[in-house]
C-alpha cells in the first residue's frame, strides 16, 4: 500500500480511518481605522498625560461642589487677604472668598469657553470649507476672498471690539471667540477638500454615478473629519488664552463669576504682597492649555497615517 492511501487500521472490531490533515487556517481579524488609531494614542505617553490633565479639569469642573467647601462668591472679611494654609489651600482674596473655590469653579469658565467657542467655529468654518472645495469656481472665489479680508484683522482686537459693543458677559465671550476662530478651520477643510477630490476613489465613484451628496457623505467627509477634530483639539487652548485675556482687560465674563484671566488681572496690583493670588490662576491657564496641546499632538499623531510608520 502507498503512502498516498488511506490506512485502514481495526480498532476494536471496528476500523478507524485516518486520512492526512490539512493544517488550520489562520483567522486574522481585521484592525479598522478607528481600532488602529487608538491602539497608536495608548503608545504615545505624552499623548496620555494631556489625556489625564484634561479628564481632571473636566472631572474638577463638573463635580466642583463635591470638591470644595465654600462658594466660590461667599465672602468672609474676618479672614481676607490670607496666605495658603491648611484651613484654605490657596488662601483668600481681599473680601475672604477662598481661592481654592474660585480656581476649581473658573475649571467651567475656560473648559465652557474652550469647547463651545470651537463648536461654533466648527459649525461656521466646516460647511463654508467644504462648500468652497466642492463647488469651486465663483463661489470658492467669494467664500477665500471674505477669509482673507477677515484674517487681515488682529483676532484679539476684533473679540475686544465685539465685546465692547455688546458689553461683557459670558454669551458674548463665547460668540466673540466663535466669530473670530472659524478661519483656519474654513481654510483647512477647502484643502483637505480640495486633496481628496482628485484621487482615485473619488474620481471612480463619480464615473459611477455617484451624486455631490452621496460623494460628500460616504467618500470625502469620513476622510477629511479625523485632520479636522485635530485641529479642533489643538485649537480648544488658543481659545482659552482669548478668553483670559479678554477677562484680563476687563471685558471677559461679569463677576462674581470666576474667570482665572479675570482672577490674575484683579490680582496684579497686589502681587508683590499676595503672590499667591496670580500664580494659582495663572499656572491653571498653563496646565490646561498643556493638557489639551498634549491631547491634541497625541490626535494628530494617531489620526494622520502618513506619520506612522508601523
Amino acid at each position: 500500500m502507498s503512502e498516498t492511501q488511506v490506512r485502514a487500521i481495526p480498532t476494536s472490531g471496528r476500523a478507524a480511518v485516518h486520512a492526512p490533515m490539512s493544517p488550520p487556517r489562520r483567522i486574522q481579524r481585521q484592525k479598522g481605522f478607528w481600532a488602529d488609531a487608538t491602539r497608536r494614542f495608548l503608545r504615545n505617553r505624552l499623548a496620555n498625560v494631556g489625556f489625564v490633565i484634561v479628564g481632571t479639569l473636566i472631572f474638577m469642573a463638573i463635580f466642583a461642589p463635591l470638591i470644595t467647601a465654600h462658594h466660590y462668591a461667599e465672602p468672609a472679611f474676618g479672614k481676607a487677604w490670607r496666605f495658603p494654609s491648611r484651613e484654605s489651600w490657596m488662601g483668600t482674596d481681599g473680601i475672604g472668598r477662598d481661592f481654592f473655590s474660585r480656581v476649581v469653579y473658573g475649571s467651567r469658565v475656560s473648559l465652557s469657553v474652550g469647547l463651545i467657542a470651537q463648536s461654533i467655529s466648527f459649525l461656521i468654518g466646516v460647511p463654508l470649507g467644504i462648500l468652497a472645495g466642492l463647488r469651486g469656481g465663483r463661489t470658492d472665489y467669494l467664500i477665500m476672498r471674505t477669509v482673507e479680508g477677515c484674517q487681515s484683522f488682529p483676532r484679539m482686537l476684533v473679540a475686544i471690539l465685539i465685546m465692547t459693543l455688546l458689553g461683557s458677559g459670558f454669551g458674548n465671550v463665547l460668540l466673540a471667540i466663535g466669530i473670530t476662530s472659524w478661519i483656519p478651520i474654513c481654510r483647512l477643510a477647502r484643502a483637505e477638500v480640495l486633496s481628496h477630490r482628485g484621487r482615485d476613489y473619488v474620481i471612480a465613484a463619480q464615473a459611477l454615478g455617484a451624486n455631490t451628496f452621496h460623494l460628500l457623505l460616504r467618500h470625502l467627509l469620513p476622510n477629511v473629519l479625523p485632520v479636522l477634530f485635530v485641529a479642533i483639539a489643538l485649537g480648544i487652548p488658543d481659545a482659552i488664552f482669548t478668553e483670559a485675556g479678554l477677562s484680563f482687560l476687563g471685558v471677559g465674563v461679569n463677576p462674581p463669576i470666576p474667570s482665572w484671566g479675570q482672577m490674575v488681572g484683579e490680582s496684579v496690583n497686589y502681587i508683590r504682597h499676595f503672590w499667591h493670588l496670580a500664580l494659582f490662576p495663572a499656572v491653571m491657564i498653563a496646565w490646561t492649555m498643556l493638557g489639551f496641546t498634549l491631547l491634541g499632538d497625541g490626535l494628530r499623531d494617531a489620526l494622520d497615517l502618513k506619520m506612522q510608520i508601523d
